[in-house]
């Protein structure tokens, strides 16, 4: 089985199998010597004529979701092994995080030609319908006679979609890409929806970059809406944008995302930014920036996967807006004592034991300055309880009200002192 690899609705390379069902892959001539051509991984340079199959493996699965149950009936729709990544994509690889577009030889000319470029709008009712089917069952998230199939990488629940120029929603197909994101409350927390569009509304207050969130309700159903990063308007229509994720960039399966489990840390993300980066100096500030807004917020799911880079022309890399970002303080079940963050902080996994040596020795790993990294902490947490507060007072006159922000307001006041506490100690 072999596939055209897209890029920019371009064709830059050809993926198989060998012999041993194992994946291969090879840029094309033309690709290569394109203006402006860039990497489909930043671990798959265009210098190299092929690529070590556990290095593809990790970034063709980490377009792949990572629920088991999902993929197994994917494969039991499409007649293919669930463990095969490159006949997965086979069925649902057209639209991708990224630029990327995996295309059989039957579609190609089709697609670039864009004899399939169309859109199947979807009535608010068809869209509540299929967010409350996907809470039990994902594979609803698409029909098998939907124009269009997606794949979007991780556990949770979600949807892939345009949104047209009426505000409506459309299934895309071709080159026409999807534009949002649609996430379903998750049954295990409650107030999930408005936790995240809080915390990355949050980050944005803060002055960093993060992906543009809202609350969404059609009928009895509840989502969060993120506008893609990964996607451009221009002239010409929407755009992808190439990204991958640090798992990818590192050639790292996606179940290793998790440091403790054998996955990356802050310094082996910094290193990637460092090497690849276009501005890594900046980028690397960012990224430390990142890890101190989770630690203060109680953000405990900010793996490697949860960090991705924006791929431009001609190789140019940067940090990608952050996204996935969610509070654990508000939930009583989950112990603050007992709670481990996604990455080492220093010594420690666990939240409550980060001190500021931690933050120092984190700083040190990644190439900063320890001293100004400590001082960025200290202004983040001095000026996060009030922005935290103004940005509730603006949400509920907006009317989302849910009993989580008080608490997770109140738990981030929280935090931000005990770290407050810490610089006091040290003073003294």
């Amino acid at each position: 089985m072999d596939l055209n690899v897209l890029l920019s609705n371009r064709l830059a390379g050809y993926l198989g199998q060998d012999a041993h069902g194992h994946p291969t892959f090879r840029y094309a001539d033309s690709w290569r010597q394109t203006p402006g051509a860039y990497p489909l991984s930043l671990a798959l340079p265009l210098t190299e004529n092929s690529a070590p199959a556990a290095t593809l493996s990790a970034v063709l699965w980490g377009l792949l979701p990572d629920n088991e149950a999902l993929l197994q009936r994917w494969a039991s729709r499409f007649h293919v092994s669930s463990r095969n990544p490159v006949a997965l994509l086979s069925h649902v690889g057209e639209d991708c995080a990224g630029a990327v577009q995996f295309v059989r030889g039957e579609r190609l000319a089709a697609v670039l030609a864009g004899e399939d470029d169309r859109q199947e709008p979807l009535s608010l009712h068809e869209v509540a319908q299929r967010l409350q089917r996907i809470r039990v069952d994902q594979i609803a998230a698409r029909q098998p006679d939907d124009v269009g199939q997606f794949s979007l990488a991780g556990a949770q629940p979600k949807i892939a979609l345009m949104q047209r120029d009426d505000g409506g929603w459309a299934i895309p197909a071709g080159r026409i890409p999807t534009t949002h994101i649609l996430k379903p409350p998750s049954g295990d927390y409650d107030g999930f929806v408005e936790n995240e569009v809080f915390c990355l509304r949050l980050a944005s207050q803060l002055g960093m970059s993060a992906a543009s969130t809202e609350m969404i309700c059609m009928e009895d159903a509840q989502a969060i809406a993120v506008t893609r990063f990964d996607r451009v308007r221009t002239a010409q229509g929407w755009q992808r944008v190439h990204q991958e994720d640090f798992c990818q960039a590192l050639g790292v399966m996606p179940h290793i995302k998790y440091q403790n489990q054998g996955g990356p840390g802050p310094a082996d993300l910094a290193r990637v930014l460092w090497e690849h980066s276009s501005k890594p100096r900046a980028d690397v500030e960012r990224l430390l920036q990142a890890l101190q807004f989770n630690y203060l917020i109680g953000g405990t799911d900010a793996h490697a996967k949860n960090y991705s880079l924006l791929i431009g022309a001609q190789g140019s890399v940067r940090l990608a807006p952050l996204y996935d970002i969610s509070s654990a303080l508000p939930y009583a079940h989950l112990q603050q004592r007992k709670i481990k963050m996604a990455m080492k902080i220093g010594s420690h996994y666990r939240w409550w034991d980060v001190r500021l040596a931690d933050w120092e020795a984190t700083a040190d790993g990644m190439k900063l300055d320890p001293q100004k990294s400590l001082s960025g902490l200290f202004d983040m947490a001095t000026q996060l309880p009030g922005i935290a507060r103004a940005l509730l007072a603006g949400l509920q006159a907006e009317g989302m009200r849910h009993p989580v922000l008080e608490r997770m307001v109140d738990g981030i006041s929280a935090s931000c002192q005990r770290c407050l506490r810490q610089f006091e100690q040290s003073a003294s």
